[in-house]
């Protein structure tokens, strides 16, 4: 029978994030393709250094058993076939369990994120990931020189996530860079009950949940959610997770406190936000990624 990936978290995930390869991309773009495959193929035996999101997929491959497999990753990747050589054997040389890549020499590769049925993208490549978001696909933009914390719980993945323009819609967020954070507040407040459209993100969100509920896992998942939130605004927040039947294990309503030292605290393995002063704020201490989408984008590219 074909393999099929139904009822899995697919993690799709370019190179990059996956392996530390800021060397060797600047040769790429200083001396051109055929001087980077040279170098690649050259260091066919020397293992890749570890990128940012690679103790997420360690831990993440970890909730494979013999007996069941939960988690696919696929490396999706602009490499050629002979750069995808090293990605292979740098992650079989790490003992990560990947056994399926696409190397599209240069161009795009979110086009294949569908057939994967990807529940997360990965690039360092922007670009990329708009694409990926525009096709209805979780995705962010990994942070090379992003902390890498994933090591100080073994046993546990944790995510934490933004709210507003990553699980929920920029509905709110609209509201709030037009028109400010009163208009914001009585905005919220006088919607309480009605529930959020959904983000990005909520596809991510209710994959590692249902991975979450699994029983007898080799490994846990604890997620947080980590807004600029402050009540009264948090109740429409909480009761749309409420309303998606999701729980989050932490919340954190910070009302513009500095993101990052709560990141710290939290340590998780990945952290997700669509404004680039909050990634800059968190990646000083823990891996993140960004997710170009929303208002607070929109603004910042015109």
């Amino acid at each position: 029978m074909p393999y099929s990936v139904e009822g899995k978290l697919v993690v799709a995930i370019s190179s990059r994030a996956l392996f530390d390869f800021e060397e060797e991309n600047r040769v790429f773009e200083a001396e051109g393709e055929a001087a980077y495959i040279a170098l690649q193929y050259g260091r066919l035996d020397v293992p890749a250094r570890r990128g940012v999101a690679f103790p997420l997929v360690k831990k993440l491959l970890a909730f494979n058993t013999e007996g069941q497999s939960r988690v696919e990753v696929v490396v999706l990747s602009k490499n050629d076939p002979v750069s995808g050589l090293r990605v292979f054997r740098s992650a079989k040389q790490a003992g990560l369990a990947i056994e399926r890549g696409v190397f599209t020499r240069g161009r795009n590769p979110y086009h294949y994120l569908e057939s994967l049925k990807a529940n997360l993208f990965l690039s360092a490549n922007e670009h990329d990931v708009i694409g990926a978001l525009q096709s209805k696909v979780p995705a962010a933009r990994v942070y090379p020189e992003s902390t890498q914390a994933a090591s100080r719980h073994a046993d546990e993945v944790r995510i934490a996530f933004d709210g507003d323009a990553v699980l929920f819609s920029d509905e709110a967020e609209l509201i709030f860079q037009r028109d400010g954070l009163d208009a914001f507040t009585k905005h919220e407040t006088t919607n309480a009950l009605q529930p959020l459209p959904p983000g990005p993100l909520k596809p991510l969100l209710e994959a590692l949940h249902r991975l979450q509920t699994e029983k007898n896992t080799p490994v846990k998942i604890r997620t947080a959610l980590v807004t600029a939130r402050s009540a009264p605004a948090h109740e429409r927040a909480v009761r749309t997770l409420m309303e998606w039947k999701i729980a989050v294990d932490e919340a954190m309503f910070l009302g513009g406190l500095d993101k990052g030292e709560f990141l710290k605290a939290f340590e998780p393995d990945f952290y997700f936000d669509d404004q680039r002063g909050h990634v800059e704020s968190a990646r000083r201490h823990v891996a993140a990624g960004h997710v170009p989408f929303g208002v607070a984008n929109i603004k910042k590219a015109s």
